[in-house]
């Protein structure tokens, strides 16, 4: 977008500046390589015919925008490309790399939501429980009431309750302050009182409005219910058996687990043509919990995808409430939202499930077709600029989008980054 905006990160950054400006790319060329050992286009680049041309060049424009780097992976029939474009690293100038692990922030709701339909599937929790019985007491204070709102309706997101990353205050300690406050320490419990101290958005069934507290409390249910950890549950119903090998939950510890790239951020700054850019990397991501601490893949997050909407990890009666929507479209035009997935239309009429992350210096997408055979992650390691719907409507479209200065392009924009 060439007019200066302000977008709010409502999933997990609070708000992010997105605005495009003409910067010169602080990159290498784009490379990719198909499944195997090929290299920079592989076998069809070899044959005259590249599926993912589009793909490739629509990333390429977001490192010609600003992005210091953008890495993707996506696996269909035909089997698996891997590209990436720009950098991992301002200092060594390395190139992205298909194993490096970045932090996927609001995607992992989607882990969430599956443990407590997981757990609903073996009749130890129910969608239409309200949150009262597990967690007494706690949804109260401003109009909030856990009596009247259920496991549901903070899974869809119509519960009403506020987002805690749009508190004014927090915000501050995730934009201002974010360097003298990356360390610190966040319980569910003082997130959740921060969004109690103000009022709903509406009454609870009567609205749609996307809220980290919702996933909290998720976390919280979920702990209540099993006796363990989110993460715990996570890990043994999700990671391990799927062998997602680089998937990590790290409470609090602040380190990416290696191979990785930096992160890069202007910490919520106004846009300009020459920002002042941040090392980010290292953060305690309790401040997410729930809503959004995972660390992963390209890779993993492509086979996770593919066996969720593929219908792999859930019975049939919980993946009918998984894919069951409810309109998203006050915040995200044309958008419906179902039990921790977006179901979203394409300008070519592909349909995709899908979720977006964002969180200092990494944000992520990662979509599936409506039958799960073909996936797509992306992520992009520096969170002031770019499109991150081009590689998906590239990848599912078969072509890049016309440019980003237009109105089809703000709204794609404002639409994904609504769900992060």
């Amino acid at each position: 977008m060439n007019v200066r905006t302000r977008t709010v990160h409502r999933a997990l950054a609070g708000a992010l500046a997105a605005a495009a400006m003409a910067a010169a790319a602080l990159t290498a060329p784009a490379a990719a390589e198909a499944a195997g050992t090929t290299a920079a286009g592989g076998r069809e680049a070899a044959a005259g015919h590249d599926r993912h041309a589009a793909t490739r060049s629509a990333m390429e424009a977001q490192v010609a925008a600003g992005i210091p780097g953008v890495l993707g992976q996506t696996r269909d029939d035909h089997g698996t490309w891997r590209g990436s474009a720009g950098i991992a690293d301002r200092t060594t100038k390395r190139p992205r790399l298909s194993q490096d692990r970045f932090r996927i922030a609001s995607v992992s709701k989607v882990f969430t939501s599956v443990v407590l339909l997981q757990l609903e599937a073996e009749g130890r929790i129910g969608l239409d429980d309200r949150v009262e019985r597990w967690l007494p007491d706690v949804v109260r204070g401003n109009g909030h009431d856990g009596r009247k709102i259920t496991v549901r309706q903070l899974l869809n997101h119509t519960s009403g309750i506020y987002n805690y990353t749009e508190d004014p205050d927090f915000q501050k300690l995730l934009g201002p302050g974010f360097l003298e406050h990356r360390f610190d320490d966040h319980t569910p419990d003082e997130l959740v009182k921060t969004a109690m101290a103000h009022a709903p958005y509406f009454r609870s069934g009567e609205g749609w409005h996307y809220s980290n507290t919702n996933y909290v409390l998720a976390g919280m249910i979920v702990e209540k219910v099993t006796g363990r950890s989110y993460a715990t549950e996570i890990k043994r119903r999700i990671i391990r058996p799927l062998g997602l090998t680089a998937t990590t939950l790290p409470g609090t510890a602040p380190e990416l687990p290696g191979p990785h790239g930096r992160a890069y951020s202007t910490l919520l700054a106004e846009p300009s043509p020459d920002p002042k850019i941040y090392d980010v990397t290292e953060l305690n991501p309790s401040w997410g919990g729930a809503a959004g601490e995972i660390i992963s893949t390209t890779g993993d997050l492509n086979r996770f995808y593919g066996a969720l909407i593929g219908g792999k990890l859930l019975p049939k009666a919980q993946q009918r409430e998984l894919l069951t929507t409810v309109s998203a479209d006050d915040q995200m035009p044309g958008a419906r939202y179902g039990l921790g997935v977006a179901a979203i239309r394409l300008s070519c009429g592909a349909d995709v499930w899908m979720h977006t992350g964002g969180v200092h210096g990494s944000i992520t997408v990662a979509a599936a077709s409506t039958d799960g055979r073909h996936t797509a992650a992306f992520n992009f390691n520096g969170d002031w600029t770019g499109d991150l719907g081009a590689p998906i409507e590239a990848e599912y479209c078969g072509k890049a989008p016309s440019g980003r200065t237009g109105v089809a392009g703000q709204q794609r924009t404002a639409t994904l980054m609504a769900l992060r």
